[in-house]
């Protein structure tokens, strides 16, 4: 999984992500999603999808998220709504497009404070 912000004319971003091309894992699949950005809508893509064994990967594209809350509140949401098991660390990171000013945080299970 990779993103990457632009702004070179205005804003925009694209995130990418590699699949499996069959369950024997002979291929890989490459595939890329482009936005414009749009107040208040966010989009992410995660590793696994739903809880087996072994845990299904990630099968569809971005999903779209409602963005309206601050860095820390937005983090946190993100990081109480992954799988206990499963997590280690999240990035987040809040850009103001018109002043270029940003917060990010990091939240790592090994790390304290």
């Amino acid at each position: 999984m990779s993103a990457m912000l632009d702004f070179s004319n205005g804003f925009s971003y694209k995130m990418s992500i590699l699949k499996s091309a069959d369950a024997a894992g002979s291929g890989c699949n490459r595939f890329t999603f482009s936005y414009a950005p749009v107040a208040g809508i966010g989009h992410f893509i995660h590793t696994y999808e739903g809880n087996g064994d072994p845990i299904p990967s990630f099968s569809g594209g971005p999903e779209i998220v409602a963005v309206g809350c601050t860095t820390d509140s937005c983090a946190r949401l993100i990081w109480d709504s992954l799988n206990e098991q499963n997590k280690v660390s999240l990035y987040v990171r809040f850009i103001d497009i018109a002043t270029g000013k940003y917060e990010s945080r990091l939240i790592n299970k090994n790390v304290r404070g």
